[in-house]
């Protein structure tokens, strides 16, 4: 059964934001930041997710344990570290489309720290914020048959992507599929899953946002479980990762994009004939003339052939 939630205008609107910057992503040829950009970013991930579950190392502890560097705190803070670091590092590696790579990525980050790493739950659990029980999870003979059915939406369902990766995030809280650690397995299957939407959001640290916000994150996912519909959570995920998204993109300084860097980005995206128009497309914000001075040079460095003349020429790579 598909998961149920309703589109909004701030669903909508916060959509529209996301693909604009995501836009701007490809106008800029930045598909991912730069080497200290991605550093910072990748430990920004991983201490504001295990922050969010209690975790007490500062960032600079991670930052120190990123380096393999030796640092003092308690055991299981220091390992929760050592295996998000081991996660993160193979997150480009799991098909998120996948049950069974979803299972590999718990047993890792979970690693040492219960007993049943990279196995759903075999007891009925609740879910405590503070003092009172918040939700109760569906008993642990359903998780499997709703971990199937969630894995077989995002494989099937035609909706928007971005979209379903926060229905995704909700539905792995909701049915609370492990006896720890599914906080962080959500948000780190949400990120895997953003990645095929574009490649950039394997370095945006979404996590950052949703730990400044931390208290909102909670009331939205019990807004949601009291709705039956992950309707508000939509919209709080969609609204950090606009947020995260439009940060990372200020902090990574593209600067101005040259010949060689234009090129490449056309080489790669344009197959069969294409001509002047196609390839401003790709780069939106250059002049007639840069298009026609690019394409000159590319013809001159044999990269590509043309075909017809004037306002009808065409072009093609060489193979």
């Amino acid at each position: 059964m598909k998961p149920p939630y309703e589109i909004t205008n701030k669903i909508l609107s916060l959509y529209g934001q996301i693909t604009e910057n995501l836009g701007l992503c490809k106008s800029l040829l930045l598909v991912k930041p730069e080497a200290r950009l991605r550093r910072e970013n990748r430990i920004k991930t991983i201490h504001s997710s295990l922050a969010i579950e209690g975790n007490s190392l500062a960032i600079e502890h991670v930052s120190a344990l990123l380096e393999n560097t030796r640092v003092i705190g308690p055991k299981k803070d220091i390992l929760e570290v050592q295996n998000a670091i081991k996660a993160y590092d193979r997150l480009s590696k799991f098909n998120p489309y996948s049950m069974n790579d979803f299972l590999k990525a718990h047993s890792i980050l979970m690693n040492g720290l219960v007993e049943e790493a990279g196995k759903f739950r075999r007891k009925q659990v609740g879910i405590l914020r503070g003092p009172e029980v918040q939700h109760v999870a569906p008993g642990h003979s359903r998780v499997s048959g709703l971990m199937n059915d969630l894995f077989e939406y995002i494989k099937k369902e035609p909706d928007i992507a971005i979209i379903k990766s926060c229905v995704f995030h909700y539905e792995v809280e909701f049915i609370h599929p492990f006896m720890d650690g599914n906080g962080r397995m959500g948000r780190f299957w949400q990120t895997r899953l953003l990645m095929e939407e574009n490649p950039i959001f394997e370095y945006v640290p979404i996590e950052e946002t949703i730990k400044n916000n931390q208290e909102q994150y909670y009331k939205t996912l019990t807004e949601s479980d009291n709705s039956g519909r992950s309707t508000v959570f939509i919209e709080f995920m969609l609204e950090a990762i606009n947020k995260s998204l439009r940060k990372t993109i200020e902090e990574s300084h593209p600067g101005n994009i040259d010949y060689q860097k234009r090129a490449e980005a056309a080489l790669l995206m344009l197959d069969g004939w294409f001509d002047r128009k196609e390839y401003m497309k790709i780069h939106r914000g250059i002049s007639t003339a840069t298009a026609s001075r690019d394409l000159k040079q590319l013809l001159k460095d044999g990269k590509i052939e043309s075909s017809g003349a004037g306002r009808m020429t065409k072009y093609k790579k060489r193979t």
